[in-house]
């Protein structure tokens, strides 16, 4: 029972430390010099006439549209949806964008075989795919995660080849020096040395899914963000349109946040070097 307890003390920690930290960076008094006239401007400027209101709403139009479409519009509802395809699409991407870049990374060999493959996929936009996806996959659950998977695979695993392949020689040498088998001098030189630039590519490929999850999300479904999106846009709901971009831009910033604490608390050799 003690330990159950000190588990959970050290869980609410943890929580409690990655809220500081992340919403620590914007709730500032430097943040708020900068915040705060901006969003009177936004408040005040369309009350002046020098726009039509029905084009640029207010802000307070905006928190009103808010209020409405997390009472009446299930909000919450296409927001769950839409991060439970995301989060899908995401943790594939990553499982295997990780294995295959670090692989390709430390073996030559398979490099020479395997690596033209991706280096002509990779240009391909993730725009390019939404045609010929559809037509394989149709609307709904398996073209969401197919274009979030395929949007943040190719950031990962370049990235992740890329760090692999650039572990500086001397601490492999001197890792063989000391006796470490191949596989050790993968898990705990290749891979360490790797990290910060996988976490790193995760957040690109948070950035790029996103942006695809909203596109499939723009065809022929009946929920999530995008839906959302185009259907405030076919009733000319300006207001509900800029709360739907709002709710993915913090989404996002969200889940790079996660993955900076992330990076914080494995990475302490970093921490350490900016001390330094």
């Amino acid at each position: 029972m003690h330990a159950k307890n000190k588990n959970d003390k050290n869980i609410a920690g943890e929580i409690v430390s990655f809220f500081r930290f992340s919403f620590g960076t914007i709730i500032t008094g430097q943040f708020a010099v900068v915040i705060i006239p901006l969003l009177l401007l936004w408040e005040v400027v369309p009350r002046l006439h020098l726009f039509s209101r029905n084009l640029f709403p207010t802000f307070s139009d905006c928190a009103s549209a808010f209020e409405h479409l997390l009472l009446h519009s299930n909000l919450m509802g296409h927001i769950g949806l839409s991060v439970f395809f995301f989060l899908i699409g995401l943790i594939l991407s990553v499982i295997t964008a990780v294995p295959i870049g670090i692989l390709l990374g430390w073996n030559p060999a398979l490099r020479k075989y395997f690596m033209p493959v991706f280096q002509i996929l990779a240009p391909i936009p993730p725009t390019a795919w939404v045609p010929i996806a559809l037509i394989f996959l149709g609307v709904g659950f398996p073209l969401r995660v197919f274009l979030v998977y395929l949007s943040s695979f190719f950031p990962i695993f370049l990235n992740t080849f890329q760090a692999i392949k650039d572990t500086d020689r001397r601490y492999v040498l001197s890792a063989r020096v000391f006796g470490a088998s191949e596989l050790n001098i993968l898990i705990h030189v290749h891979f360490y040395h790797a990290l910060g630039a996988i976490l790193m590519s995760i957040r690109t490929g948070i950035s790029i899914g996103l942006i695809m999850l909203t596109a499939a999300e723009m065809y022929g479904v009946n929920g999530g963000l995008g839906f959302l999106l185009v259907h405030s846009k076919e009733f000319f709901r300006i207001p509900d349109m800029v709360v739907c971009m709002a709710v993915l831009g913090f989404i996002g910033w969200f889940l790079t946040e996660i993955i900076k604490y992330l990076e914080k608390r494995i990475c302490l050799w970093k921490e350490s070097r900016q001390e330094a």
